[in-house]
């Protein structure tokens, strides 16, 4: 592990946290990707559409994924976070894309997967086990 970063993994407030940061930057992300769309096709999509739904997942997967490869989002820099893979070094692409989809599973049940964290011996979610990637704490 590297140096910089401590053994604690964080709790469930810091990750929420992080969350709500993240959350605020895709909004507005989203908003630019669903602009571009609608000057792409020269009309909003329709109610429903599968292939407007699959356009924001994949936006959604490659802002994730993206910064995961560099070992934090926004959210998770502001919050003192990192995330890193078994090797102690931020996850790959495909690691990353794991933990997107795993996250997804972890909202599903009513976001269990995410309070997993308060009884799990290692204060993992469902999508950090499924991935094999975990959140630390920075000391910087």
């Amino acid at each position: 592990m590297n140096a910089e970063l401590s053994q604690a993994p964080p709790g469930l407030p810091r990750r929420l946290m992080a969350m709500l940061y993240d959350g605020l930057v895709l909004c507005a992300l989203l908003m630019v990707a669903g602009a571009t769309w609608v000057a792409l096709h020269r009309a909003a999509a329709p109610p429903g559409d599968w292939a407007f739904r699959a356009y924001l997942l994949a936006v959604c997967a490659v802002f994730y994924a993206g910064f995961w490869t560099r070992g934090e989002t926004l959210g998770l820099r502001a919050w003192k976070l990192r995330i890193e893979g078994p090797n102690g070094r931020p996850p790959g692409w495909g690691r990353a894309l794991l933990r997107f989809a795993a996250a997804i599973l972890s909202w599903l049940p009513a976001g269990l997967g995410f309070l997993w964290v308060l009884v799990d011996r290692d204060r993992l979610a469902w999508h950090d086990r499924l991935s094999g990637t975990r959140l630390v704490l920075r000391t910087d």
